[in-house]
């Protein structure tokens, strides 16, 4: 064994004992902390409209978003009319845009340092991500440290989206490892149980405590 290959110890509470090869990471809510209030509210008021209203529009379309279907200038075009506004200038458009990448930018930095020391011991590490076409543009120029992943799948450019299993599939062949040797972290139970379905070994994210405990029952401290 050397430190970029881990393997899951005998007595886990896993069926049969897992080599963990490659980390897969979900980006919002596990690399990043969950929405940032202000720029939420600067999105409300640059469109208009109540905050249940808002709320509504921006999250009925936005699996559309993530899988490509919409682009980031339709998908804001389409939030504008569903709360009655008149129709969105260039300026408009750009603040969204912005805002929307700063809702999602607030870094869960143990996570991040992580990920960073799992690339430092050699082993293999992915993301992937429901993202939109604007949104991962405005990421990747935000956080140079992304580049130190080995392979990230990002939804739009597939035109699918998770829990398809497609993605997680294709996850698999950019790490080039096999699913049964990838660990999968993400913070919603639909695409945990999608990763598992393709044989990833696979964990939800809430809180970092629960994180490291639940490493812990499944026999991986040696990743940490």
């Amino acid at each position: 064994m050397n430190d970029a290959t881990i393997s899951q110890a005998p007595s886990s509470p896993l069926s049969e004992p897992v080599e963990i090869r490659a980390v897969c990471f979900d980006y919002g809510q596990v690399l990043s902390q969950g929405p940032n209030a202000a720029a939420w509210e600067r999105m409300r008021r640059t469109v208009g409209g109540s905050p249940e209203l808002f709320h509504k529009a921006y999250w009925d379309p936005r699996h559309d978003y993530d899988r490509g279907t919409l682009s980031g200038t339709e998908f804001w075009h389409h939030v504008a009319r569903t709360v009655g506004h008149s129709g969105l200038s260039d300026s408009e458009l750009e603040t969204l845009y912005q805002s929307d990448i700063d809702l999602w930018t607030d870094l869960n930095e143990p996570m991040v340092a992580w990920a960073r020391s799992l690339h430092q011991r050699g082993m293999r590490t992915g993301i992937l991500s429901n993202i939109g076409d604007r949104m991962e543009s405005g990421i990747r120029q935000s956080f140079d440290w992304i580049g130190g992943f080995h392979h990230c799948t990002w939804s739009h450019r597939l035109k699918m989206a998770k829990p398809e299993l497609a993605i997680y599939r294709h996850a698999a062949e950019g790490l080039e490892t096999p699913a049964k040797h990838i660990l999968f972290i993400d913070d919603r139970e639909e695409n945990i149980d999608a990763a598992r379905a393709v044989g990833m070994t696979a964990l939800r994210y809430s809180t970092h405590e629960m994180f490291l405990s639940e490493m812990h029952r499944l026999g991986l401290d040696q990743l940490l």
